[in-house]
């Protein structure tokens, strides 16, 4: 059995095709996957319920040393980026945002699309839940680690928001690069650039997908980390939406 809890982002659907392409050739092996949030990679790393944690962002200093008090090293792998995509209603006639304006729609300082080039419609904000690594990387990354707007509303996992995109017509939200393929809602270009693995190095919305272990992890473990780093995990992480350097 190989635990893994942490990220929504990646324990939604990249995760699970690793365990696929892992068990084909570790038949015996199981997987106990369970995708609350970054935060719980490093609580469940601590309290010993998993054996992997996947996170969307580093180790906070102070998580950090809550380990090391109880002894215990840990060690990060990149997997993946992870690309935060805005998505908007596909009606919705804006196709290109700069940084300041992202940041005004999301603190709740545009109420209107007419303020940032669109139509005269109210701006409806989603985001993901305050448990979300991803909301909280998106305040540092997107505002200047500014509070999200009164009238935000905030959901669980990675499929919500852009559902809610979908229905209202001025409706806006960030989602992993994965997530931003459905009918109903288009990626905007951030001061022209888009979201992509060729626009990794200058796209501002970049963060790794970190799968965490500890340094005496058993021989399973590392094994399977080391699939999901190679090139094999690479294919299998572009195949599922997210990005590897070109």
């Amino acid at each position: 059995m190989i635990r893994l809890k942490g990220s929504d982002t990646l324990g939604a659907k990249l995760i699970p095709q690793f365990a696929e392409s892992y068990k084909a050739d570790h038949p015996g092996v199981k997987f106990e996957i369970a995708a609350e949030g970054s935060t719980t990679a490093f609580t469940a790393l601590l309290d010993g319920t998993a054996d992997i944690g996947m996170s969307n962002r580093d180790i906070k200093p102070e998580e950090a040393k809550k380990l090391a008090e109880k002894g215990i090293e840990v060690e990060s792998h990149i997997v993946a980026y992870d690309v935060l995509a805005i998505i908007v209603n596909s009606a919705n006639p804006v196709t290109d945002l700069t940084r300041k304006q992202v940041e005004g729609l999301f603190a709740g300082d545009l109420a209107n699309w007419k303020e940032a080039g669109g139509v005269d419609v109210a701006v409806r904000v989603f985001t993901r839940n305050t448990s979300s690594g991803t909301y909280k990387d998106f305040q540092v990354l997107a505002m200047n680690g500014r509070s999200y707007g009164s009238t935000a509303q905030r959901m669980a996992g990675s499929n919500p928001p852009q559902m809610e995109v979908m229905k209202e017509p001025g409706g806006i939200a960030y989602v992993g690069i994965a997530y931003s393929k459905a009918s109903g809602v288009k990626v905007l270009r951030i001061e022209g650039k888009e979201p992509t693995a060729a626009n990794l190095a200058t796209y501002p919305y970049v963060r790794p997908c970190n799968l965490f272990i500890r340094k005496d992890a058993p021989a399973g473990v590392r094994e399977f980390v080391q699939m999901a780093e190679s090139a094999k995990g690479k294919e299998i992480a572009r195949r599922v939406g997210f990005l590897t350097p070109p």
